[in-house]
Order: C-alpha cells, then sequence, then structure tokens
C-alpha cells in the first residue's frame, strides 16, 4: 500500500500539461485579439489545426501527439511570426509571440499568404474565391454553380447539398430575392466583388428559419485598412461576344472614423441557346404530335452598383455606423424562335415563327443603421434598423407569324411594374459565461409590401385590344415577427449548442378584378418554433465528431405567389400560385474531420409539403409551368472533402456528393420518382514560381432531380488559368479559360401530363478573360462593420 501511494505521488507531480496558452501582442506589447494562431509540424511546416486570440490576446490549444512542433502567429497588415520548436508533451503551459506591423518590417512590399481554396470552418464550408484562379472574370451565378454541392437549375433555383430552396445572403443580408430576379442579380455580379462564399447546411438559430437547404452567404470584398487605401480591378472577357467587369474598393481609416466605399460597372453580352422536343400522348403513350421549338436569346446587360458607409468609434465599448447601397440593372433582349408542329409520322404540318423583345430594369435602394455597445467584458448588444426598396419593370412584345402562304400575325404587349419595400428592425445580446460558455438572444421584426401590375396587349395587323382575362393587379403584405435564443458552451473536448427560434407569420393577399375577372383575396396566420443545435467531440488533436439537426422552413417567394401569366413562347406559358402554403423540413448531419485534410459527412432530411415545378395542360397545344406543393421529399447524402499537398507546389482540393433522392407527389395523379446523383469537383493549383501561379479545375455532374417531374442530365466542365504578380506585389494579372471544351450545357427531360419534353440549353460558359488588379495603401486591421439585420425576405421578393 506505501508503495502504491508513493507511486499515485509521484504520477502526480509528474503529470504532464494537457494545453497550452499562446499569447499573441501586437507592436505596444497590447493584447492582439482575432489574431491568427496555426499550430505546425516542425519537420514538413505542414497545418495541423489553428485558433483565433479572444479580447486578452489568448488561444488555447490541447496537446497534439508526441512529435515536435511550432506555433505561427499572424494577422491581417502583420507580419507572421513562428516560435522555436516547442515538443509534445509540453514542458511550460504558455508561451507568447510578439508580431510587429508589416509597415515597420518591410516597407513598401505587400505580404500575401496563399489561402486554400475550399475551407471548413466551424460548420461551414468557405469558399476562398481569388484563390481560384478559374473564378476571374466569372458571375456570382458561375462561382455558384462550380461550389461543393451547389446546383443550379434551368429557373435559377439554387440547391445545397441536394436539397432546393437555399436562402441566398450577401454580407449576411438576405437578398430577399427569389426565381427570376435572384438569378439576374447574380448573374450580373461580378466575381471581383466577391471575397468568399459560405455554405452553412445547418444554420443555428440567430439565423432566420428560411432555407430549407441551408443559408449561402456570399461576402463581398472590403478594405480594411488605416489611412487611405483602395483596390481598382479591370477585366475584359469573350465568348461570343465582348464582356467587360469593373470594380473599385477604397477605405479611409483615421482615429475615430473609418468611411469605405465599393463600385462597380459591369457590361455584359450574353446569349442563351433553346432547342425543345415535345410529344404529345394519347392513350397508352402513344405519340399523338410532335412540337420542335428552336430559340436564340441575345441580352446586352449592363449593371452598376455602389455602397458607402461610416463608422464612428463613438467610445471604446460604442460604434455606430451607417451603410447606404444602391443597384441598378438593365438588360434588353432580343429572341427568334421557330416552332414547328409535326404529325405523329415526323412530317410537318405547320410553322410559326416567334419575335420578342424585352427590357428588363431593376432598381434597388438599402439603408443600414447599426449599434454596437459593450456592457463590461462579458455582455454585448447591437441593434440593426434596414429599410430596402425595389422596384422592377418588365416589357415584353411576342409576335407570332404562321409560316403559310394564308398566315396570320398575331402578338402580345407585356408590361410588369412590381415593387416591393422591406423594413426590418433587430436587436441581439450576447453574455459570456467565462470562456467556454455563451449565451444569445435576439428579437426581430420585419414588414413586406409588394404592388404588383400586369398589362396585356394583344396585336395583329388591323388592332390592338386589352386583355383583361390576363392583365390584372396583385397586392400583398407580410409581417413576421420572430425571436431566437442560444446557449453554447465547452467542457473539456465536448462542445454543444443548443438553440430555439419562434417566428409568428401574418400576410394579406389581394388579387384587384376588372370588368373580365372578379376581385378575389386571401388572408393567412401561423406560428412556428424551430429547435437547432450541435454536439461535437474532439478525440485528439487530429480528429473530431460532430452531430447536428435543425427545423426549417420555406415560405413561398412573393412573386410565385402573384397568379400572373407570364408567356415563354405562343405554346408555353408561367403562372403564379396564390395557394401554395410553406414548406418544412428536418435536417440530421453527421461528420468526421481529420485535420484539414479530409472531412466526411453523412445526412439525411425529410421536407413536408415539398415545392416543385408543376407542368399542366391548357387546351391541345399550350403546356404551363407554375409551382405547388406537392408531397413530401427525403434526401439522403454522403460529402467527402479533400485536401492535400502532394509536393510544395502542387496544392490538391477536391469534394464528392452523393444524394439519393425520393420525392413523392400528387399533380393530377399520383406521381413517385427517385434519383441517386452524384456530384464530384477538383482544383489543382500550381506555384511555378514567386510570382507566377496556375490553376485546373473542373466539375462533373450525374444525372440529377430537383422537381417531382423533371430529370436533369449529366452537365461537366475544365477551366484553367494563370496569374502573374506584378508591380512589386501590389498588382496581378490573370488569364483564365472557363469551359475550355464548351461542354457545360442543362439537358434533360420534362414530363406534363399528356405529354413530355426534352431540352437543351446553352450558353456562353465558354470565355477567356484577362484582368488587371492594383492595390494602395498600408494594411491595417479594422473593426469589423455589422451587416445589418435584414433576412428572409430578401430572397423571396423575386418572381
Amino acid at each position: 500500500m506505501l508503495f502504491l501511494l508513493l507511486s499515485t505521488i509521484t504520477s502526480f507531480s509528474q503529470k504532464k500539461i494537457k494545453t497550452i496558452k499562446i499569447i499573441v501582442l501586437n507592436e505596444r506589447n497590447i493584447p492582439f485579439e482575432n489574431a491568427t494562431v496555426q499550430l505546425l509540424s516542425a519537420k514538413k511546416l505542414s497545418f495541423i489545426k489553428a485558433g483565433k486570440t479572444d479580447k486578452k490576446g489568448v488561444v488555447i490549444f490541447g496537446e497534439p501527439t508526441f512529435g515536435d512542433y511550432v506555433f505561427n502567429a499572424k494577422a491581417v497588415g502583420y507580419e507572421s511570426r513562428k516560435t522555436a520548436l516547442v515538443k509534445s508533451p509540453f514542458a511550460f503551459n504558455s508561451l507568447t509571440v510578439k508580431i510587429l506591423p508589416t509597415s515597420m518590417v518591410l516597407r513598401e512590399v505587400i505580404v500575401e499568404g496563399n489561402k486554400p481554396l475550399v475551407q471548413q470552418v466551424k460548420g461551414k464550408i468557405v469558399v476562398n474565391v481569388d484563390a481560384g484562379l478559374t473564378n476571374t472574370g466569372t458571375t456570382v451565378l458561375e462561382l455558384l454553380e462550380k461550389s461543393p454541392g451547389v446546383m443550379v437549375n434551368r429557373e435559377g433555383e439554387i440547391s445545397l447539398q441536394g436539397k432546393s430552396t437555399v436562402l441566398v445572403m450577401i454580407d449576411e443580408k438576405p437578398t430577399y430575392l427569389s426565381g427570376v430576379d435572384l438569378t439576374n442579380l447574380l448573374s450580373s455580379m461580378s466575381s471581383a466583388q466577391v471575397s468568399q462564399i459560405e455554405l452553412i447546411t445547418n444554420p443555428s438559430a440567430k439565423y432566420d428559419a428560411s432555407g430549407n437547404g441551408g443559408i449561402i452567404n456570399i461576402k463581398t470584398k472590403k478594405n480594411t485598412q488605416e489611412g487611405f487605401n483602395g483596390t481598382i480591378t479591370v477585366i475584359g472577357g469573350w465568348s461570343r461576344d465582348y464582356k467587360n467587369n469593373n470594380s473599385l474598393l477604397i477605405n479611409y481609416k483615421k482615429g475615430k472614423i473609418n468611411a469605405f466605399a465599393s463600385a462597380s460597372y459591369n457590361a455584359n453580352n450574353n446569349f442563351v441557346d433553346i432547342n425543345a422536343h415535345r410529344s404529345y400522348l394519347g392513350a397508352n403513350n402513344s405519340i399523338t404530335g410532335l412540337l420542335d421549338q428552336t430559340t436564340a436569346i441575345s441580352n446586352l446587360t449592363h449593371y452598376q452598383f455602389l455602397k458607402t458607409g461610416l463608422d464612428f468609434n463613438a467610445s471604446k465599448n460604442t460604434t455606430i455606423g451607417l451603410a447606404l447601397s444602391g443597384t441598378l440593372i438593365k438588360r434588353d433582349g432580343e429572341s427568334d424562335a421557330l416552332a414547328t408542329w409535326k404529325k405523329a409520322s415526323g412530317s410537318i404540318d405547320s410553322a410559326v415563327s416567334t419575335n420578342s423583345t424585352s427590357l428588363y430594369k431593376f432598381k434597388n435602394g438599402a439603408i443600414n443603421l447599426n449599434l454596437k455597445q459593450s456592457i463590461g467584458e462579458q455582455q454585448d448588444i447591437s441593434v440593426d434598423l434596414d429599410v430596402l426598396n425595389y422596384t422592377m419593370n418588365n416589357n415584353q412584345e411576342f409576335t407570332n407569324r404562321l409560316l403559310t402562304f394564308n398566315g396570320y400575325t398575331q402578338g402580345i404587349d407585356i408590361d410588369i411594374p412590381s415593387t416591393i419595400k422591406i423594413y426590418s428592425a433587430k436587436i441581439d445580446h450576447t453574455i459570456h459565461f467565462g470562456k467556454n460558455a455563451q449565451l444569445e438572444s435576439g428579437l426581430k421584426t420585419s414588414s413586406i409590401r409588394t404592388d404588383n401590375i400586369a398589362g396585356y396587349t394583344n396585336f395583329n395587323d388591323i388592332m390592338r385590344t386589352i386583355d383583361l382575362n390576363r392583365s390584372n393587379h396583385f397586392k400583398y403584405k407580410e409581417n413576421i415577427n420572430a425571436f431566437y435564443s442560444t446557449y453554447q458552451q465547452k467542457i473539456g473536448r465536448i462542445s454543444a449548442q443548443l438553440g430555439l427560434r419562434y417566428e409568428h407569420t401574418n400576410y394579406d393577399a389581394n388579387q384587384l378584378g376588372n370588368s373580365a375577372k372578379p376581385e378575389s383575396s386571401f388572408s393567412r396566420t401561423y406560428d412556428n418554433l424551430f429547435p437547432s443545435g450541435y454536439l461535437s467531440y474532439d478525440i485528439d488533436s487530429l480528429n473530431s465528431f460532430t452531430l447536428t439537426a435543425s427545423r426549417r422552413i420555406d415560405r413561398p417567394a412573393y412573386q410565385k405567389l402573384n397568379p400572373f401569366t407570364f408567356i415563354i413562347n405562343k405554346y408555353t406559358i408561367q403562372r403564379g400560385n396564390p395557394y401554395i402554403v410553406p414548406q418544412y423540413s428536418w435536417n440530421l448531419e453527421l461528420s468526421h474531420r481529420f485535420k484539414q485534410i479530409i472531412t466526411t459527412s453523412l445526412s439525411y432530411s425529410v421536407v413536408n409539403n415539398y415545392f416543385s415545378q408543376l407542368f399542366l395542360s391548357e387546351g391541345t397545344d399550350v403546356l404551363i409551368y407554375t409551382d405547388g406543393n406537392v408531397g413530401e421529399m427525403k434526401n439522403l447524402g454522403l460529402s467527402v472533402s479533400l485536401q492535400i499537398y502532394p509536393t510544395k507546389w502542387w496544392a490538391l482540393n477536391g469534394q464528392g456528393n452523393f444524394n439519393y433522392k425520393k420525392l413523392e407527389g400528387y399533380q393530377n395523379i399520383n406521381y413517385q420518382s427517385s434519383i441517386n446523383q452524384f456530384q464530384f469537383s477538383l482544383s489543382n493549383q500550381f506555384n511555378i514560381s514567386k510570382t507566377l501561379n496556375a490553376e485546373l479545375s473542373g466539375f462533373y455532374i450525374t444525372k440529377a432531380r430537383n422537381d417531382l417531374q423533371e430529370l436533369l442530365y449529366p452537365n461537366d466542365q475544365i477551366s484553367a488559368g494563370l496569374s502573374k504578380s506584378i508591380l512589386k506585389g501590389k498588382g496581378s494579372l490573370k488569364f483564365n479559360a472557363r469551359d475550355i471544351f464548351f461542354t457545360q450545357r442543362m439537358e434533360g427531360l420534362t414530363e406534363f401530363p399528356q405529354a413530355q419534353e426534352y431540352f437543351k440549353i446553352t450558353r456562353d460558359s465558354r470565355l477567356f478573360v484577362l484582368s488587371f488588379t492594383y492595390r494602395f495603401g498600408k494594411p491595417l486591421k479594422v473593426t469589423k462593420r455589422s451587416n445589418g439585420g435584414a433576412t428572409d425576405e430578401m430572397r423571396r421578393a423575386g418572381s
């Protein structure tokens, strides 16, 4: 017993230290908050893990496996600093590192680090846009198409990890747009405006509950530097025609004032070629008629964006911010289409030529006022007020000509103006309980008003008449009030978060009548609770498991509730549905991470009242696209993300996503469909020299299904790029060849009642781009700006 007692005392006296505290100081020996500290292996300086310092300049690391390591501290505008070699098990419990501003270490030289293309960060996937050379000159919509697990269908609807209806945010503020208007915005924005894309499959209760597929947050670039600084980018590209994208970012910070501005102007010619082959079916699915349609569309888009604002640090604990932004989009379009009717035997019966012109105008103005107040060292409170206004106008003219000796000429003029006004206010409160626990709570209210007018005029060679059956006036107003609370804590190797969000929604809609159509109105009120949370366990310094769960909602887009008719061509129209109700989902995900090398996730979700495109028949010739609730969708997913460095000059990043989807619903008949779909992307980054880099990347998507009645065929793309650093690191030249073999297209098969249609959509995905970027100013970190409190309403403001 004496021997055992002495052994126990000895073992306690020699107990090894399980953690080490890294303290980071700046040039004035003041604790440096939000500095990044990396744990690297001493032998190859390969990355193990990283952390951010707190207000006291401290970050704590758990003890890795036995071996030799170094810690690397760095921050924007500061020279990185490595510690001396540290052996594990640790012989001491703290280590201090001092980092100096770049301007004090080496003047007139910009120190840059190479970010990985894709990172796994705190339950989300982060795509660093500038790390991908082939992202140069692309639009934001094209960026999303090549992001891990993201798919975009022909209507512009975005899905994430096989789940549709995603909440799209810009700088953590929802766009309030969906459908056509969201597509128009994202396809007009340049990738030069974007620094990162965050993919969040299971958001916490702090976020709006909208988005069954999760959240895609597009983070725009911001200058965060001391003094007067800026970045200018000029991009020229060519597909079938010329494109250019130009942007300017400037920032001025001195004392308590931080002023910023960003501007962008793009002018792009685009084309879309559509080929559709429709078969009309009779008894026993026998073909009764055929319709071949070819359409060539060309657009000239002008995009202008301006954002400016001011941050005022009133005191050490108080920051007030004001941000103003505006967007203008003008798109002139022309199209020529030919519809050829054929008999069941394939012989031509008749043909109709359709010429159309369109003018789409989009205006957006936004004001954000924010306040952040620290209450002691343990509490923070923030307030955000947002006012947004959208004005959209779509003018179209269709002229149809029957191509026979005694043919006719018929046409229709369409004028659809829409306005959306949004008011939003929210308050968030955070209280910290020591270093490892915190409670977040908040309130939010939003009010949305939309006003939509549709005017239709029929004409022929003789006269013009107003079409009262199609013309209408639709008004919609909605209020959403929400409360949330989230608690998270870390105990040893276990981290957990539990949150609950309550949302109350009420809306009123009024479809004003005319002499041919009666007035109608409808209202709805509903309440919901949305739990969410995660449980994470660190097995050791290399491996961790995380289990997440959440309940989410998707409300129908404002314009999809609008029962207006939108003409695609003479035989195909699109129509809103005022009777769509929200869809709900439960999402569950289990993931394993091994360092930053490989992450594997297994997910399962169930969606009730599933949103799907519906394809209906009207008469014998016309087919209708609309939206509605069809039943249930189940999705089982498996994803793997890999990031390795085969050599010092070669970085390889790959992602694979498998989804088994089963859709069941009723649309005139009981539909049931399922699909095994796989999406794979690969990016190779090559450091040829200190100033020259290259990239070769691509993606492939197998057959896929987002809607009950539509199957998408395989799709792929290969791109390459070069980047050259010039002007002593202050400038860069990039060349990018996107979709080199012109293989990216959207192709599929749609099932209608008594009809089916094969379609193929080709657009100007093959693009050759040359860009020049110049940076000026000395870097120094500044206060983070608030991104505002606007939520899901922005995403839903589209048609």
